[in-house]
């Protein structure tokens, strides 16, 4: 069994043992080969983490501010309840990616513009 999906079938075996469903904020598919900065220069936590194409967000770290979500340029962020059905997937993404990805820090090069 691949790791990611180890780890995406643990993370959801641990929600539904504890009875939480917290995720909080999500980035989407938008976001991919775009990377933009912005949502993690506003955000009050750590709570962006970078993959290579894209940002997930951290459900452990994230606050549920929402300063987020008015900055992403490509609308790629959405509060958990708010996803669209075609990228309700990216919130288990964000929650699995997240555990071992670098925390961002807002320095990264922007893939597109």
């Amino acid at each position: 069994m691949p790791d990611i999906i180890f780890k995406g079938f643990m993370y959801l075996l641990s929600l539904a043992q504890s009875g939480d469903q917290h995720m909080t904020h999500v980035v989407t598919s938008t976001c991919v080969d775009h990377k933009y900065q912005e949502c993690v220069v506003v955000c009050p936590v750590e709570a962006f983490r970078e993959a290579d194409t894209y940002l997930v967000i951290d459900p452990d770290e994230c606050i549920d501010c929402g300063a987020c979500i008015p900055e992403c340029p490509v609308d790629a962020i959405f509060a958990d309840t708010d996803v669209p059905d075609e990228e309700e997937y990216w919130i288990e993404r964000n929650a699995v990616e997240s555990v071992d990805a670098e925390i961002a820090e807002g320095d990264s090069p922007v893939l597109a513009d």
